[in-house]
């Protein structure tokens, strides 16, 4: 393997991610309570899936998939690119890209009565508990409902079992994709992040070029650099270390194999193993999803 790295000097030190700490990951009520974290005793399990199932129902809005209510979800190891596929079939489908990550991250800043109770949790480095997520879930569901959304991409959940059954429970998941890349290149990416000190923009210095043998072709991935006005303002995530990435990746695949057979067993999984970068990519995961004869949407 010959990966090659461009680096820029930031000018700050690494930055921290408070959610590095911790995955969203299932629960029991009863865990909950042994924990001692002190989430309001009116969002069980139960209700907060009742929640959802009332937000989860759609109404039509415009769409150049006008009467295709897409209910999909992707699933996929840290850093491999879910966000950015969700986010870019989102505008081509016309459903919001929604991604639990997100959502845990908007409401810790927030002032409400949930956010003193997560970040309780993060302070102690507990868990997040299943209701917690599909408490919040539900609230973005319901206001996309008022707002005429039809459908959804979701993004980073489920990620347990226990998830997956709640919700199929209150919701029909058409399609679940499950975005795969090799191990070099997705850990050459994680190393490769960094992100803007000022404007908060994503970019990767990282330049993977993998050399083909007989079981797998030639992947090339060009860095994605910053312009002028950022290069001086890169920093990087504290914890994109290869020792932290590594464990990461082994977390992820233990906790999420059994979600992946969850869906498979129900004929719902797409395995798209990424060829390369966006531009070989893209079109590649279109054709899977059938929505190739879309020309504007083979635009990488």
């Amino acid at each position: 393997m010959a990966v090659s790295h461009r680096l820029f000097r930031p000018a700050t030190t690494t930055v921290k991610n408070t959610f590095s700490s911790f995955l969203i990951r299932s629960i029991s009520s009863s865990s909950s309570s042994s924990s001692g974290s002190s989430l309001d005793p009116k969002i069980d399990l139960e209700e907060a899936a009742s929640q959802l199932e009332k937000s989860s129902s759609t109404s039509t809005s415009p769409s150049p998939y006008k009467g295709r209510n897409f209910h999909w979800v992707f699933l996929g190891c840290p850093g491999v690119g879910k966000g950015t596929y969700a986010s870019r079939l989102s505008s081509l489908l016309g459903v919001p890209h929604i991604a639990t990550g997100d959502l845990v991250r908007e409401e810790l800043s927030s002032s409400g009565l949930l956010s003193s109770q997560l970040k309780e949790l993060v302070n102690h480095g507990k868990l997040v508990p299943d209701e917690f997520i599909i408490s919040l879930l539900s609230k973005r569901l319901q206001a996309g409902k008022e707002k005429g959304e039809s459908g959804y991409i979701l993004d980073g959940f489920p990620r347990t079992v226990t998830q997956a059954e709640i919700l199929e429970g209150v919701t029909n998941i058409d399609l679940v994709i499950n975005l795969k890349l090799r191990e070099e290149a997705l850990l050459a990416k994680c190393l490769g992040r960094r992100i803007c000190s000022e404007c908060g923009a994503n970019y990767n210095v990282a330049c993977i070029d993998i050399k083909g043998d007989d079981d797998s072709p030639r992947m090339y991935m060009p860095p994605l650099l910053p312009p002028p006005n950022c290069e001086s303002k890169l920093i990087s995530r504290a914890d994109d270390t290869e020792e932290v990435v590594k464990e990461r990746l082994r977390i992820y695949n233990k906790m999420t194999q059994p979600v992946e057979e969850f869906y498979k067993k129900r004929r719902k999984l797409l395995e798209f193993e990424l060829p390369g970068g966006i531009p070989e990519s893209w079109p590649r995961l279109l054709r899977a999803l059938h929505l190739e004869n879309d020309k504007q949407s083979a635009i990488a």
